[in-house]
């Protein structure tokens, strides 16, 4: 039997067979969807992963992700965890997955997991990337993918700021509807600012992330960048400088979740 599945256990007269868990890592383009989850304005992923299992394993059952992306943001490692009564081996149910799902979803790894394995309550740190084109220069196949900021920045100012992020901080001022959460303290590991030719990227790599944290932090860097703000401005967010006082809130359709740890190291 495959270490996700576990025997059948006693009960009175019958025999309760207890389920097979999975793995899978999903990539997709977040474009046409609301997020992971489904809303009233449209559909979300996690919805039409179910149905596909259903389809393909003729069984209902709940896909939990490591975390809910928001609507248009894209995942090139978000991983999910779900169960079956009837185990299917997990190659065929990958290709049967893959060749029902729409083209914008795919299931680049499928495998059984053990049996307390659970996407969210298992991950340890998660690394997300938003991608910027700078300059003016149009560039058509990056454009669903990358934000196009034409204003002129300093990369290295955005790299001291972005240094002051790594640690454990309330990070309130970088997060949509802060007064929701119980707490805003979070820890990220590393956080950096580089670039490849004309696109910038930010990568921040941590235990967890608030509604919108990234976007806005990557806001708060391009104008710090910029010289619109301060290079002191990271540090006096976190020590308590209110939300309106940090940068705008760049489109989601820059932003990709990359990997979810469940162990360390946690490498880019």
């Amino acid at each position: 039997m495959e270490s996700g599945a576990l025997n059948c256990v006693a009960a009175g007269d019958a025999e309760v067979s207890l389920r097979t868990n999975y793995r899978a890592c999903l990539e997709y383009d977040g474009g046409p969807f609301v997020g992971w989850e489904s809303q009233d304005n449209g559909v979300g992923i996690q919805f039409l992963i179910e149905e596909a299992i259903r389809t393909i394993a003729r069984e209902s059952t709940t896909v939990d992700g490591s975390g809910r992306t928001d609507a248009g943001v894209h995942a090139q490692g978000q991983v999910a965890s779900f169960s079956l009564q009837t185990a299917v081996h997990p190659e065929k149910l990958r290709r049967g997955l893959n060749a029902v799902l729409p083209p914008e979803i795919g299931v680049v790894s499928l495998e059984v997991a053990a049996p307390e394995f659970h996407a969210r309550k298992s991950a340890l740190a998660k690394h997300y990337r938003y991608s910027v084109l700078l300059g003016h220069a149009k560039r058509p196949l990056l454009r669903r993918y990358a934000f196009h900021f034409p204003l002129r920045v300093h990369i290295d100012r955005m790299e001291q700021a972005a240094r002051d992020l790594v640690g454990t901080h309330d990070f309130s001022a970088f997060a949509k509807e802060a007064h929701k959460k119980a707490s805003c303290v979070r820890t990220l590991f590393d956080a950096r600012v580089s670039s490849a030719g004309s696109v910038l990227y930010v990568d921040l790599m941590g235990s967890g992330f608030l509604y919108n944290m990234v976007r806005i932090v990557t806001g708060t860097l391009l104008e710090i960048g910029q010289g619109r703000k301060s290079e002191n401005l990271v540090r006096e967010l976190l020590a308590g400088a209110p939300r309106k006082d940090a940068g705008f809130t760049v489109p989601p359709h820059g932003l990709c979740l990359m990997k979810v740890h469940y162990e360390p190291p946690f490498s880019w």
